[in-house]
């Protein structure tokens, strides 16, 4: 079965104008105009894209899709998340970890959770380790577990300058560095190190460190939350001015925005306007994460949940509230991650790559329909692909 989208823009995610996308198992066979089949008789399903804009799948660096949090006591707990909460807002692919919780959340349940949304659906793909220091592994160590494991891609999200951490040392995080980055070489993967950002007024301070002292390439780090606020923001630009890729939270609260935390968008337009490269900032969700509200004295005041939908928000407000062009929102929610991941065939709309696709309304954004590996999960804004039991269920009407 071949599916051909006809005269989509196609933003890939460079505007690369009027296009049709033709797909075949599960990879983009061939981007070009007036693309025809009709006369060699194959079965070809036909998607007509006018008035559509086509992007890459959005790449979601952080989600916690097994839950994670619980910073107010047991019952809250955040909960997993569903297939449909990724494709219905055009994630095709995430990277899963821990966080706060890595005793009552564990790496296997990672794992087998990953395996489970794989299969569903979507692309998935995981870090080691959680946030705490001495990392927790499947195996013996973090380079065992992104050698041998395949979904393990790098190890995250540890926490620096934050009070729910460990504080590891410089000389600690560098030998973590060190174990991912050769772990990620012997399996041709990034071996990324992903850093969970608190409040602390060191900010990013020990990544300079580890640097200064020692022979860790800069772009082993990836470090989320940087939109915290403004001047945490800026305290990172000397890093992205040197190859890091700057992550920052889509989900947010109303109280955390009223302390000074930026949205995602803004945090994009403020980079932007600080003349920072597009290409250094990416856009996670902290999908089904919790989201505390800590007073000055630590004390939990408040805690809600992410959501896995704020990556699509939040490009949508790039766009239509800061006038960010398409190409540059897609780089954030998709390209920017995809390749500073080291994620092949991700995040960009050219032949050969995965067939990971969004087809929204040119006007108001809204997802008509994804595509994730060649498959057609979403059909006029409906979900095509279903959670496991939710499909049994509708089975049985």
């Amino acid at each position: 079965m071949l599916t051909l989208i006809k005269n989509a823009h196609v933003f890939a995610p460079e505007d690369v104008g009027y296009q049709d996308i033709l797909i075949c198992d599960g990879r983009i066979a061939a981007i070009g105009s007036a693309i025809s089949l009709s006369s060699i008789g194959v079965n070809v399903t036909l998607i007509d894209a006018n008035g559509m804009i086509a992007l890459p799948g959005f790449v979601d660096p952080l989600a916690h899709i097994t839950g994670g949090g619980g910073e107010g006591g047991f019952h809250t707990r955040t909960p997993e998340m569903e297939l449909t909460e990724a494709i219905l807002y055009g994630v095709t692919t995430l990277v899963a970890g821990l966080g706060t919780d890595a005793t009552t959340r564990s790496l296997p349940d990672l794992l087998a959770k990953a395996h489970a949304l794989d299969h569903e659906g979507v692309s998935v793909y995981c870090y080691t380790g959680s946030y705490e220091f001495p990392v927790k592994t499947v195996l013996s160590s973090v380079r065992e577990d992104i050698l041998l494991i395949d979904k393990f891609i790098g190890v995250g999200e540890v926490a620096i300058a934050d009070h729910r951490g460990s504080h590891p040392s410089m000389h600690e995080l560098a030998r973590l560095a060190s174990d991912a980055r050769v772990g990620g070489m012997l399996a041709g993967k990034r071996g990324i190190v992903f850093l969970h950002v608190g409040e602390g007024r060191e900010k990013l301070d020990l990544i300079r460190q580890v640097i200064q002292n020692y022979p860790v390439p800069v772009t082993q780090f990836y470090p989320t939350h940087m939109n915290r606020s403004v001047e945490l923001l800026r305290n990172g630009y000397d890093l992205a001015k040197n190859g890091v890729v700057l992550d920052v939270t889509a989900s947010t609260t109303p109280e955390l925005v009223s302390q000074g935390e930026l949205t995602a968008a803004h945090a994009l337009a403020t980079a932007l306007e600080d003349g920072l490269d597009f290409k250094q900032i990416s856009f996670s969700s902290d999908g089904n994460a919790s989201l505390p509200d800590f007073d000055k004295h630590g004390n939990l005041v408040g805690l809600q949940v992410g959501r896995v939908s704020s990556l699509y928000s939040a490009f949508v407000s790039a766009v239509l509230d800061y006038n960010i062009s398409l190409p540059v929102a897609a780089h954030a929610v998709s390209t920017n991650a995809a390749r500073y991941l080291g994620l092949k065939r991700k995040g960009r709309l050219v032949p050969n790559y995965d067939a990971d696709i969004v087809l929204m309304e040119s006007k108001t954004l809204k997802v008509e329909h994804v595509w994730s590996r060649g498959r057609h999960v979403v059909a006029q804004g409906q979900a095509m692909a279903l959670p496991t039991f939710q499909a049994a269920k509708e089975t049985r009407r």
